[in-house]
C-alpha cells in the first residue's frame, strides 16, 4: 500500500474537514468513552482503535442513524451510540447467531444500557434498505472473502451499500495482510483486495487512511496472536454511496 498516498489522503480530510467533523461529535463523547460504566476491556482497546479519530474520519454527526455491521461484542455500538447522541440511532446488527446464547440477552442488555441502540438479530440482507447515514464494519470482511470467496465478499459489501442512504458513508476496517501470504489462516486481507471489492459494489473511496496502522505488526502472525495484544496493523477505508 502506498503509505504516502494514504497519509496524504487522510491529511486532506483532516485539513479540509476538521472543523466539520470534529465539531460533529457531541461535547460529552470523550466523557462517555471514559465512563466508569464502560467495561475496562473496551477502554483498553481505545489506544489501538482510536474511537474519536475514527468517528471524525467517518464524519459521524449527532442525530444520524448508523449501523454497526456484525456487531460482535458491541465495542463499536458503544462508540457509535456516543457519537450520534440521544437524538441519533444505532442499529447493532448482531445476526441470528447471537440468539443462540440466552436469546441474545447480553446484546439486549447492552442496547438497553445505551438507550439509543436497537439490537438487530437478522442478516444484513434483511436490514431496512436506504435508511442509514453511516455504517461501520470492523474486522469482519476478511472472513467473508477468505471463507466465502468472491460471492460472499461481494454480498457482504453490497449489503452495506444497500442499507445506506444516497450519500451515506461507511468505514471498512480490517486486519491488513500481504499479497501472496496465507491470509485465510492468518485472518487477514490485503488492502488491494478490499479496494477491489469496494469499487466493484459501487462505492466511491473517500479516503484510504493510515490512522489504524501499526508498524510493529509485520502481517506474519495470526491477527489473534496474543503477542499483538489486539493491536494489529489495520486498514481503514472511508467510502461513500453515490
Amino acid at each position: 500500500m502506498n503509505t504516502f498516498v494514504k497519509k496524504a489522503g487522510f491529511a486532506v480530510i483532516l485539513t479540509l474537514g476538521l472543523s466539520t467533523f470534529a465539531m460533529a461529535l457531541p461535547a460529552d463523547f470523550a466523557e462517555k468513552m471514559a465512563s466508569p460504566s464502560r467495561p475496562q476491556a473496551d477502554k483498553d482497546r481505545d489506544a489501538a482503535r482510536k474511537p474519536m479519530e475514527t468517528m471524525e474520519a467517518l464524519g459521524v454527526q449527532e442525530g444520524w442513524t448508523v449501523v454497526d455491521v456484525s456487531a460482535g461484542g458491541g465495542w463499536f455500538s458503544t462508540v457509535l451510540s456516543a457519537a450520534v447522541g440521544p437524538q441519533g440511532k444505532v442499529l447493532s446488527q448482531f445476526g441470528a447467531r447471537a440468539l443462540q446464547n440466552n436469546n441474545g440477552q447480553a446484546q439486549r442488555d447492552l442496547a438497553a444500557s445505551l438507550g439509543n441502540v436497537e439490537p438487530m438479530f437478522v442478516p444484513m440482507a434483511e436490514m431496512p434498505a436506504g435508511t442509514a447515514d453511516a455504517a461501520v464494519t470492523a474486522l469482519n470482511f476478511h472472513d467473508a472473502f477468505n471463507f466465502r470467496g468472491d460471492e460472499g465478499a461481494t454480498a457482504f459489501l453490497a449489503d452495506i451499500f444497500n442499507v445506506l442512504k444516497s450519500g451515506g458513508v461507511a468505514a471498512i476496517i480490517d486486519h491488513e495482510g500481504t499479497a501472496g501470504a496465507a491470509n485465510n489462516d492468518l485472518h487477514r486481507i490485503p488492502a488491494a483486495v478490499v479496494r477491489e471489492y469496494i469499487v466493484k459494489v459501487g462505492f466511491e473511496i473517500v479516503t484510504e487512511s493510515d490512522l489504524l496502522n501499526n508498524a510493529a505488526d509485520d502481517h506474519s502472525l495470526s491477527s489473534s496472536d496474543d503477542s499483538l495484544g489486539q493491536a494489529t496493523d489495520q486498514l481503514l477505508f472511508i467510502v461513500k454511496k453515490p
